[in-house]
């Protein structure tokens, strides 16, 4: 047996990290093509985009795992059966059950360690990953000229250049509208020539301008405005030299405590105190200010009873007034204090939907928790026995197989979390859903498995589903027949 197990745990290793990292691998790039857009043109140093993606690693983990668990059992046990390895074992006296233990033990100590991940290190993660995340995407892009557009990433100014060196050091016919309170330019500035350069701190973009000129309004406030002298000021030079803030192109870290909060940031004692919290709020929320005591209207307002009309506390009906007139008000008066009530429940709806919200999203991270580990042996479950049956190693059946059950899997998760996140299920339901639909398909693996029957033998199927309408026939015709029976006395 230890021969055995050696044998079977060293099969399953090496495909588990080969398709490990290849999954990681298409889950970062995967990634990367996303946020292409807020990465490339800003001029982020390498260390900011490797501990972007160091942190997206440790998040991707949760999809990763499962995959890669339900890749490798297939393919390990695939293997084993195409070399006859499983017909060796079975012939000396060791069950598939018996040869698959050490493994179970393996991707339990896997479920374990992906729990306490999911719990101490994964709420450290995502909050690093998301003001991280949160920085990069709010980063201005690089100051770049593109010859006969104008660019605005600059506060204050619009600059044109007509073509540039190859260098892209040197700008050619320049025309620069300076506009710092947001308005219309009041300044305009031409050149033939600019050379660009960085300050020595890096704070600073210098623009070296050759051969041109700069119009500047010189209205003051007092000045006439007909007045043709105090319009503009003109100004010619040879050179001049202007400097740019390049203060808002730098990246400002945002403070972690901000997203300290969020339900992916927290782990299970936080998600408690949370939870807790939140319930209280919702529970002051229904009892303050409750419109229990305002949800019945005094239709009829005593102020328009007739005065042939009996003073009584009881609500009294509209063909107790005499008046038309009267009738109006009181039917007036009603229908205000009905759209006062229904104000007032939109803007409790208003006020207690947050909470709400809050309050299921919690819940599902709270289940979130445990679903990883769960997933871990759920897909190891369905792909070790599904590879003993299809006896099919390498990376071309397995592969298909596999991605067919994650599919199925991920789209019911989804789904069902969804669903939870809108209220129409209950959070528990929903995190838990893909793993209780697909529990009962892992005992049907496993049984066919261990007893070698065919999975995809049509002619057993019908034959046991034969047998089994013939059962029913035959019990219905028993009965039938009994109580057909005489009655003795």
């Amino acid at each position: 047996m230890k021969k055995i197990n050696l044998l079977i745990l060293q099969a399953f290793i090496k495909p588990f990290m080969v398709t490990f990292f290849i999954v990681m691998f298409v889950l970062l790039m995967l990634f990367l093509f996303k946020y292409v857009d807020d990465l490339i043109g800003k001029g982020f140093q390498w260390y900011v985009i490797l501990e972007l993606l160091s942190y997206q690693c440790a998040v991707q983990l949760t999809m990763a795992l499962p995959l890669s668990m339900l890749l490798s059992s297939i393919m390990t046990f695939g293997n084993l059966g195409e070399s006859y390895e499983l017909v060796a074992i079975k012939a000396a006296g060791v069950s598939l059950r018996q040869a698959m233990t050490p493994l179970f033990v393996v991707v339990g100590l896997f479920a374990a360690g992906s729990f306490l991940f999911s719990d101490y290190i994964l709420p450290v993660v995502n909050l690093k990953m998301g003001s991280l995340l949160y920085d990069v995407r709010k980063k201005k892009a690089d100051f770049f000229i593109k010859p006969g557009v104008f660019n605005n990433t600059i506060p204050g100014y619009s600059i044109r250049a007509k073509s540039k060196s190859d260098d892209g050091t040197t700008l050619y016919d320049l025309m620069i509208y300076e506009h710092p309170s947001g308005a219309t330019a009041n300044n305009v500035t031409f050149a033939k020539e600019g050379y660009i350069q960085n300050s020595a701190d890096n704070n600073y973009m210098v623009l070296e301008l050759k051969d041109g000129v700069r119009y500047e309004d010189a209205r003051s406030k007092n000045a006439k405005r007909y007045d043709p002298r105090q319009q503009f000021t003109r100004f010619r030079f040879k050179e001049t030299t202007t400097k740019f803030d390049m203060g808002s192109f730098k990246m400002d870290r945002t403070d972690e405590g901000l997203f300290a909060s969020h339900q992916q940031m927290l782990n299970l004692r936080q998600l408690r105190l949370y939870s807790d919290s939140n319930r209280m709020e919702l529970d002051s929320l229904r009892s303050v200010n409750s419109l229990e005591s305002k949800r019945y209207i005094n239709y009829y307002s005593p102020y328009f009873r007739d005065s042939t009309v009996q003073a009584t506390n009881k609500p009294i009906k509209i063909a107790d007034f005499e008046r038309n007139d009267q009738r109006r008000m009181a039917i007036n008066n009603a229908l205000n204090q009905a759209r006062q009530i229904k104000d007032m429940a939109q803007n409790r709806e208003a006020e207690f939907a947050p909470y709400a919200d809050k309050d299921i999203r919690y819940d599902i991270e709270w289940h979130r928790k445990f679903t990883l580990a769960a997933s871990c042996l759920l897909l190891f479950g369905i792909g070790a026995p599904l590879g003993a049956i299809i006896r099919k190693g390498g990376l071309g059946l397995p592969v298909v197989m596999a991605i067919i059950f994650f599919l199925i899997y991920h789209v019911i998760a989804t789904l069902a979390e969804k669903a939870a996140k809108d209220a129409s299920l209950a959070p528990m339901w929903g995190m838990w859903m893909a793993i209780i639909v697909l529990t009962p398909l892992a005992i049907f693996l496993t049984y066919k498995s261990t007893t070698d029957s065919a999975l995809f033998d049509a002619d057993q199927y019908k034959q046991k589903a034969l047998g089994l309408w013939r059962k029913v026939v035959g019990f219905f015709n028993k009965k039938k027949d009994k109580n057909d029976k005489p009655l003795t006395v």
